[in-house]
């Protein structure tokens, strides 16, 4: 902020304040002391008002806001550039003098998330650190770990996988065995870590619709082992010709799917997220999805990250199933 705009905006607002209280005492001062029956000569509908001081409370009650402003544009920003007498906020970290994020001084929201910040990683930092160094097999057997895990999770993730991990629509559950780019504890942080992003394409416009449904038919009747509803107007043996021709690269001559690629295994029908029926299969052939998993390193540090990656991986092996969530 330029030295005019600091100058205006103090000018105003200590001006604004300094009117308020002129007025507050200049109009306090032409009032009687006592009360009359004397009416300050309006009627409305028949409803008259006495002409009678304003009661001290309120009186007094306006000059404590005063008091207050005062009070609060002295240690708070609220005066053009100035920065506020609030001890404290001059640095960081007071010992070493450290200084904030922006280099500058004084009482800010984002100075005091700074702060809550560092007195949080200076309280749980070596903790953090205790576990960052340990394998992820191995931290996903501590109860501590798992407590804070879980914390991480129901703050973090919660609001796509469920607070049960056990996902939703377009987003996979995190305690079976079906890992769309693989479910070993280095994949699991590395997945949190960086994101992940999948994309199935539309195959529509290559295939035709009858293409689609064959497809869909196929995947069920011969790669999931199940009936196809009833009246359904598809050859799953033509079906089975278009996926080798075009399903094969990501999925698999088997259907077994791809971790590196992020293919799902589609001989495991609980590992469609968005739906095994043929109807939604035919949508997911048709139109195609992409799934976004957002990288949560710049967001949470790869100390949180390993704790969150030892929970994850102990949610399909039993070790987080007898650890409270809501502890």
């Amino acid at each position: 902020m330029t030295t005019f705009w600091s100058l205006y905006v103090t000018i105003l607002t200590l001006g604004t304040i300094v009117a308020l209280t002129w007025l507050l005492f200049s109009t306090r001062r032409g009032q009687r002391s006592e009360a009359t029956e004397e009416t300050v000569g309006h009627s409305f509908d028949g409803i008259e008002e006495y002409d009678n001081p304003l009661p001290k409370w309120w009186f007094l009650l306006f000059v404590g806001t005063i008091v207050f402003a005062l009070g609060y544009l002295s240690l708070y920003p609220g005066l053009g550039s100035w920065t506020g007498l609030l001890p404290g906020y001059q640095y960081l970290d007071n010992d070493t003098q450290k200084q904030f994020s922006d280099g500058k001084t004084g009482w800010t929201g984002a100075h005091e998330w700074e702060k809550e910040m560092a007195r949080a990683d200076a309280r749980f930092g070596p903790i953090y650190a205790k576990f960052a160094a340990m394998p992820i097999d191995e931290v996903a057997k501590d109860p501590q770990a798992l407590k804070m895990g879980a914390r991480l999770f129901a703050s973090n993730c919660s609001v796509c996988h469920g607070s049960d991990a056990k996902g939703a629509y377009g987003f996979p559950n995190l305690t079976d065995q079906d890992w769309r780019w693989g479910g070993d504890p280095q994949t699991i942080e590395t997945t949190i870590l960086g994101g992940r992003h999948a994309v199935m394409p539309a195959w529509a416009e290559v295939i035709g619709e009858q293409g689609v449904a064959d497809v869909a038919a196929f995947v069920i009747a011969q790669l999931d082992g199940r009936p196809l509803p009833e009246g359904a107007k598809a050859d799953a043996a033509n079906g089975q010709k278009i996926f080798a021709a075009n399903c094969v690269a990501c999925h698999g001559p088997e259907g077994k799917g791809t971790p590196a690629m992020g293919a799902p295994n589609l001989t495991h029908p609980q590992a469609f997220i968005y739906g095994s029926s043929f109807a939604q299969l035919q949508q997911t052939i048709r139109y195609g999805r992409q799934g976004q998993m957002p990288a949560q390193e710049l967001l949470q540090g790869k100390d949180k990250v390993h704790l969150l990656a030892a929970y994850v991986y102990s949610l399909s092996h039993g070790e987080a199933k007898t650890a409270d969530v809501q502890d």
